[in-house]
């Protein structure tokens, strides 16, 4: 009885933990529209230090926990593939592709964080899954692919990229777990500082001195280093440490569906039968991904928690015992 009283209130807050967690790729849904209306034209690393940065520091000194031992490595791998390759590959996408073409090419998520779920965690694909992942990438296309316009070849290998580093990061952030004692407020602020750091001289380098920023850009730097990422990748974070990794990333497309309502809405974009059909393709698949079968094993169906808890040693070792069964 002590048991099933325990197991009720995880169950009844399940629903609202995705809910705050869905609230991640809905802002992010923004960023195209923020991008192309409001920043300065062709920017993405100092785009991305300026999304990156000030929230990790903001978290930083909200969390006041730094990492200890081989958590300084397994952040900076997690922050260069979460936030420091990720950002700057997706506002060059951003900028040299119609938001849509992205939007599909990052629909393939779910589908890469199956396969590194097989790789890095040892669990076996789940047919399910797979299918969820395929409606979910069509629905999108769906969606989008009709006002793509043409390829740019730098700008699709950005896109795919991008998909592929934050679908890793996923993963390994769902292997390594986090520290005793350490929530997810400080691992987002460790991600977003060591990401924004290694953007810092890149983008000095690279694309040279800041722009020079009107209201407009101030603006869009705000609500992109405030909403759009210090809130959004700690919900985001928050439910990888508490729902299983397929069930985070099928959220994703939520991000496309986001900003193709934005674009009916507000930039006067049209919405055909097709798209609207697509919507609810991608919306019915979304929902399907946040299912486990009961009794069974699917890609990616243990949250994580502390490390210890987890039962894995602090190591940045990627070829343990779940990669050798």
């Amino acid at each position: 009885m002590a048991a099933a009283r325990t197991a009720a209130p995880a169950s009844t807050a399940r629903p609202a933990l995705i809910a705050l967690t869905a609230l991640a790729p809905v802002s992010w849904g923004t960023t195209y529209a923020v991008t192309t209306e409001l920043l300065p034209p062709d920017r993405p690393l100092f785009t991305g230090l300026m999304r990156a940065l000030p929230a990790g520091l903001l978290l930083l000194a909200l969390a006041r926990v730094l990492p200890r031992g081989a958590w300084w490595g397994k952040a900076a791998v997690l922050g260069v593939l979460n936030i420091g390759a990720f950002f700057p590959l997706l506002f060059l996408a951003a900028y040299r592709m119609p938001g849509g073409m992205a939007a599909v090419v990052g629909s393939a998520g779910p589908l890469l964080v199956v396969g590194f779920s097989a790789l890095l965690l040892g669990q076996r694909p789940a047919a399910r899954s797979v299918l969820t992942g395929v409606v979910a990438a069509s629905g999108v296309s769906l969606v989008v692919l009709e006002a793509a316009g043409g390829l740019d070849a730098l700008g699709l290998l950005a896109a795919v990229a991008s998909t592929v580093s934050m679908s890793a990061g996923v993963v390994l952030t769902q292997r390594w777990g986090r520290p005793d004692g350490v929530g997810p407020l400080a691992l987002t602020a460790w991600q977003l500082t060591a990401g924004g750091l290694l953007l810092a001289p890149l983008a000095l380098v690279v694309e040279g001195a800041p722009p020079a920023l009107d209201g407009p850009a101030a603006g869009g730097y705000l609500y992109l280093a405030l909403g759009n990422t210090a809130l959004a990748y700690w919900l985001w974070f928050r439910g990888i440490g508490r729902l299983s990794a397929t069930q985070v990333t099928f959220l994703g497309p939520l991000s496309p569906l986001t900003a193709a309502v934005i674009g009916w809405a507000v930039l006067g974009e049209a919405l055909g039968p097709v798209q609207l059909a697509g919507m609810a393709l991608a919306f019915g698949a979304t929902l399907a991904g946040q299912r486990v079968p009961r009794g069974r094993t699917v890609a990616g169906a243990a949250p994580f928690g502390s490390a210890s808890k987890n039962d894995r040693k602090d190591s940045m070792d990627l070829m343990g015992p779940a990669l050798r069964r």
